[in-house]
């Protein structure tokens, strides 16, 4: 895992109220996060990101998937770095909204 992957996962959804995996296989893919409840995917990008063929390549991924019924949200490690608070906020607020579970999550 990256440092931002580490980061994410170790302070905020390794204790996430659902499931979450790290590196699920999901057809021809490796997300970098998954929750099967909420059919959800949270994929990091970084620099290698910004090139037009990774965009290209980046933006198919994100297609095929939403056409197996997986939401897709991409996150700048940037964002991990300068507003963790905030991604976790919205990492949580998109979970809830496709996730058909009741949930509640501390504000610690």
């Amino acid at each position: 895992m990256t440092k931002w992957e580490r980061k994410l996962w170790y302070e905020f959804l390794r204790s996430y109220p659902l499931r979450f995996q790290r590196q699920k296989p999901i057809g021809n893919y490796i997300a970098d996060f998954y929750c099967a409840k909420a059919h959800f995917v949270i994929e990091l990008d970084g620099g290698g990101h910004y090139t037009e063929e990774q965009i290209r390549k980046d933006a198919v991924r994100t297609e095929d998937l939403e056409n197996m019924g997986i939401h897709v949200v991409r996150i700048l490690n940037r964002d991990i770095d300068k507003n963790f608070r905030g991604v976790c906020e919205y990492i949580d607020m998109l979970v809830k909204k496709h996730s058909s579970e009741k949930l509640t999550v501390d504000e610690g």
